[in-house]
């Protein structure tokens, strides 16, 4: 049988296809996105209609931090492309294991470039259902093994509709995408909360370090609003004249360059990289775990190579690969907000000229900058600490909730654990 290529054993009352004849019969497709002669580099604006594209694809849902976006024209020039809640979004090149279910915020959003997308058509498939099975550990390895291309590898049309695809009864499908559903709930509640901590922390930063709201209201002879007296107290009340313009008194303009230098990562495979205690980072950020760091304090990853590179921060000890840098003080700086300091700057337009996209130190380096004293860059970490606490916690807990769900996924599939003893499991979990 067709399966057998995948699984030895399919439960008895699930259909062995494909995922083309099942796509196919039910009014579905799977579709490549639009090729670089329909939608050139100067398409793509500001803001529009998002654009997903495989560095987009990220944790098994769309990432839109550094999203393209195109005109509406366009997107109704492109409309076979468009996507629709319940399609599979796939990685066309590189990690063509790389997916995202759309839901309905995504609703006309575009397939872009370098992506596939599969859709099913009437309801005899769960989407999110077919979404898990897609992300089986076998499944997976099946789509890298029948990918086109050693170095970078190429997923089309061809090979996706091949993939062997076992499709339960409807009522099956329902409860397999309810259990593994309700993890995935449950991470990106998380996730949402992460993001309302972090634009919290966003906004107190650009109140204190770039709009200079404390020493306005001081300068102004007004109370200072959201601080009490101490925090009050370590803000001037007046501004001086500088080279970058009026900064408050006895705050520094510099460069990066004084402050900070930019280490190159290492390739992982030279050192210890299994599975350990320390993140381990690459230009987009967290992408595994390592038992011995390269950096042995919290600090700072800048992306280096990439279409898209990031600043990330790590509260513990790290490692960084090769496609990226990492941030070594050449003097006493709250690391926390020398990161959101970093996040103001555009990485991505520091481009040394190579043929791959890659940051360039001396850019940076050259970026001025305005430093506080250090008590007030410590006072701004102490009062958001409890927050980032938070944050740290659901994260963890994602880690967990994401390992279950992956293991629970093969076992329920292969039948060596029922649905009601899966669903017991989640319960206590949550």
């Amino acid at each position: 049988m067709l399966a057998d290529y995948i699984f030895e054993s399919p439960p008895s009352q699930w259909e062995v296809t494909s995922l083309g004849e099942v796509c196919g019969r039910t009014g579905g497709n799977i579709q490549t996105g639009p090729f670089g002669s329909q939608l050139h580099a100067s398409d793509y604006v500001p803001f529009g209609i998002p654009s997903i594209m495989p560095e987009n694809l990220s944790d098994n849902r769309v990432n839109t931090e550094g999203i393209a976006h195109i005109r509406q024209e366009d997107a109704t020039r492109l409309s076979r492309y468009l996507v629709h809640p319940g399609d599979i979004v796939y990685s066309r090149r590189g990690d063509v294991t790389k997916r995202a279910l759309a839901g309905k915020e995504h609703d006309g959003w575009l397939c872009g470039t370098g992506c596939l997308r599969v859709r099913f058509g009437s309801n005899q498939v769960n989407p999110r259902f077919a979404f898990y099975y897609l992300g089986h550990p076998l499944v997976r390895e099946w789509i890298s093994r029948h990918a086109i291309g050693a170095t970078l590898p190429n997923l089309n049309t061809s090979i996706l509709s091949g993939l062997p695809f076992l499709l339960p009864p409807p009522g099956e499908q329902a409860a397999l995408a309810e259990i593994l559903g309700v993890l995935d709930d449950k991470i990106e509640l998380n996730r949402k909360m992460n993001e309302t901590v972090e634009a919290i922390a966003r906004a107190i930063f650009k109140s204190w370090f770039v709009d200079f709201d404390p020493v306005r209201a001081k300068s102004a002879g007004r109370q200072t609003s959201g601080m009490d007296a101490a925090t009050a107290a370590l803000f001037p009340d007046s501004f001086q004249a500088s080279q970058v313009g009026m900064v408050p008194k006895g705050w520094s303009p510099t460069a990066w360059g004084k402050l900070v230098s930019l280490e190159y990562g290492k390739a992982l495979s030279n050192y210890s990289h299994e599975d350990g205690a320390y993140p381990v980072y690459g230009t987009n950020g967290r992408i595994g775990s390592c038992s011995e760091p390269l950096c042995r304090h919290p600090g700072i990853v800048i992306g280096r190579k990439g279409a898209y590179r990031g600043v990330h921060f790590s509260r513990t000890p790290f490692f960084a690969i090769d496609t990226a840098f990492y941030v070594v003080p050449k003097t006493t700086l709250e690391m926390r907000w020398a990161w959101y300091e970093m996040l103001r700057n555009d990485i991505n337009g520091m481009d040394s000229g190579s043929a791959i996209p890659s940051t360039s130190r001396e850019d940076f380096y050259g970026l001025p900058v305005v430093v506080p004293p250090l008590r007030v860059q410590q006072q701004f970490a102490h009062l958001l600490n409890a927050c980032w606490d938070h944050q740290a916690r659901n994260e963890e807990q994602d880690r967990t909730l994401a390992a279950i769900r992956d293991t629970l996924l093969p076992k329920l599939i292969s039948g060596e654990i029922r649905v009601r003893d899966a669903e017991k499991l989640v319960e206590k979990t949550l």
